[in-house]
């Protein structure tokens, strides 16, 4: 299995580091000479930081040994199974880009973006190999953080989204599929949602930067590395999501009207919702998953009383 990757930055850079990983070859390319120096000594701290902290099956060397960098994009694109694009965040940057990766690969050859908000739609416009061209953003850094969102654009092949997950899950990470194109896609608008509020909070006041950050790493953080903010709530209520819906909505409809924003959840909602989660777990298994909870938060505060979260107040 070969992996072309284009753009020799920080994320092209992690993502070397899980294909390689899994056991994959990579190609790395740059316009720029310096940055793929630059990414090779970037790689091999990575890999010694894994291999420290046990995550590395084999020798750093043995992992970095099966990441080339070159100097020719068709190098770097040659027979490889898919391409991630790791290219600044610039749509006339990455439009061109695609235009050569069109040329240089053939029929059946993902073309992934590790873009942050930029849709697939927008970047194959006027591409003749549009129906190739999605979104895989990964989160940050992917090497620690296995989740990918795939996004394809409505021109793009099912079979290309596919076979890419099948990719991104044979190197370890957890693919994840977005029904729509929509900007910032799932990850950025979660964290955008929590960032607009967090400074909405502070300009109004009401907390402080380190306090603030000492709620979501101490309490929210925490609990979100376990479990998901449905799943959260679902545990938090007894009864489930719906019971959690009809005692909190009103108040969380008033705190989004407060900053303009009017997204009730409504009956159908909440049932779309409730009738997921259920699927997931059935509600006369509830108290055994609080108690998996709460063992998984058990390890992680044992976890924190060996090594302390670092406090920012000094």
């Amino acid at each position: 299995m070969t992996i072309g990757i284009a753009g020799a930055g920080s994320i092209g850079v992690a993502m070397a580091v899980v294909f390689a990983r899994a056991g994959q070859d990579v190609r790395c390319w740059d316009p720029f000479p310096d940055a793929c120096h630059r990414a090779a000594t970037e790689l091999d701290d990575r890999l010694d930081r894994l291999h420290r902290g046990g995550l590395l099956d084999e020798d750093p060397a043995a992992v970095a040994g099966r990441v080339s960098f070159v100097g020719r994009l068709e190098v770097a694109v040659e027979d490889a199974d898919l391409v991630q694009e790791c290219a600044p965040e610039r749509l006339d940057v990455k439009q061109a880009l695609y235009a050569r990766l069109a040329e240089l690969t053939g029929a059946g050859v993902p073309l992934a973006s590790s873009s942050s908000a930029l849709r697939a739609g927008l970047l194959a416009e006027g591409n003749g190999a549009a129906d190739r061209i999605l979104v895989a953003h990964p989160a940050n850094p992917p090497y620690l953080l296995p989740v990918i969102e795939l996004v394809p654009s409505t021109a793009t092949d099912p079979s290309i989204t596919r076979a890419a997950a099948e990719l991104y899950a044979g190197a370890g990470l957890h693919p994840i599929a977005l029904h729509r194109e929509v900007e910032g896609f799932v990850f950025n608008r979660l964290q955008g949602a929590v960032l607009r509020e967090a400074y909405c909070l502070v300009r109004d006041g009401v907390v402080d930067v380190a306090d603030l950050d000492a709620v979501v790493t101490l309490g929210l953080g925490r609990r979100w590395s376990v479990i998901g903010p449905f799943e959260t709530v679902d545990l938090n209520t007894r009864g489930g999501i719906e019971a959690h819906a009809e005692k909190m909505g009103p108040a969380y409809e008033r705190m989004g009207r407060e900053r303009g924003q009017h997204d009730p959840w409504t009956p159908d909602l909440v049932a779309t919702v409730a009738a997921q989660r259920r699927a997931l777990l059935p509600l006369e298994e509830w108290d055994r998953r609080v108690a998996w909870r709460d063992e998984r938060l058990i390890e992680r505060a044992r976890a924190d009383a060996v090594e302390p979260v670092p406090s920012a107040v000094s």
